[in-house]
């Protein structure tokens, strides 16, 4: 039987990224966040993404390393911490998350977030991971089109993925044209609003389609060629958040769900997030 949740995009260099995986912020270190991965995994999920601040990568790599999935199935993502950047810190926390994931090698590893000047050396300590081969792929988190101007104007290697806050109410489209452009996947964190999900235009299209305001929303960014990993540990909703692959919108919902955009964000703006 076919993995529907396998489906992948290919970044531009020529590695598969699941489309769909399961965000870990805010889960709770052992038995908690070891819990939602192997729901997640044992329901189909191939991608998990973790990151050095959420403290939770021990039990994910436990959870990962106990499902006895072949490694090569398997896409996982963690991120270096702010008070991490820069050439030779970021050397030594990503050393410090494959430890704890107990991984040889990760499959996509990001800057967190820019900041304001050390995301160039990081940059540069990201390169030497991928061309060492301890990094399949690797990429930035809530960077702006002019901080990836910048990041480009010296950079080897383009990054291969933004992670960055996208929904119907912060739709991003400019961002995402920029990033196909650049041949750069956008991918969504908190992609449910962070449960504000009771909206009309939500409602409406859920009941025609006998879904869910969330599988609305999910099937909406995958239409938009964006990747989703939307967070639970509830094994229900982590089941129901993967049911997003047996219906399509039409044009007009799309436009609908697109009209509902409001530059609305739930967490920090990069540019005043400063450090």
């Amino acid at each position: 039987m076919v993995n529907r949740l396998a489906e992948s995009t290919e970044l531009s260099n020529g590695v598969k990224m699941p489309w769909l995986g399961l965000g870990v912020w805010r889960v709770e270190e052992g038995q908690v966040v070891e819990n939602a991965v192997r729901s997640a995994l044992k329901i189909g999920y191939r991608s998990i993404d973790t990151a050095a601040i959420y403290g939770n990568e021990q039990g994910v790599g436990k959870a990962v390393a106990e499902s006895g999935i072949s490694r090569e199935e398997l896409f996982i993502t963690t991120k270096v911490w702010n008070e991490d950047q820069g050439y030779d810190k970021t050397l030594k926390a990503f050393e410090e998350s494959r430890r704890k994931l107990g991984l040889e090698y990760v499959d996509l590893y990001l800057i967190h977030w820019p900041g304001k000047d050390k995301y160039k050396d990081t940059w540069k300590a990201l390169e030497k991971l991928y061309k060492e081969g301890l990094v399949r792929a690797i990429g930035v988190s809530n960077f702006h089109i002019h901080h990836l101007d910048n990041l480009l104007a010296d950079a080897e290697v383009v990054p291969m993925v933004n992670q960055v806050e996208t929904h119907p109410l912060l739709s991003q489209k400019e961002l995402l044209q920029y990033c196909k452009e650049h041949r750069i996947q956008m991918e969504a964190w908190s992609p449910l609003m962070q449960g504000n999900l009771d909206h009309p235009v939500l409602k409406e299209i859920a009941a025609a389609h006998g879904k869910s305001p969330a599988q609305i929303v999910l099937r909406w960014d995958l239409q938009n060629g964006v990747v989703v990993i939307p967070k639970s540990i509830n094994e229900h909703r982590i089941k129901e958040n993967s049911e997003i692959f047996d219906f399509e919108l039409s044009a007009e919902e799309m436009e609908k769900i697109d009209g509902m955009n409001e530059n609305k964000r739930f967490g920090s703006n990069p540019d005043e997030f400063l450090f």
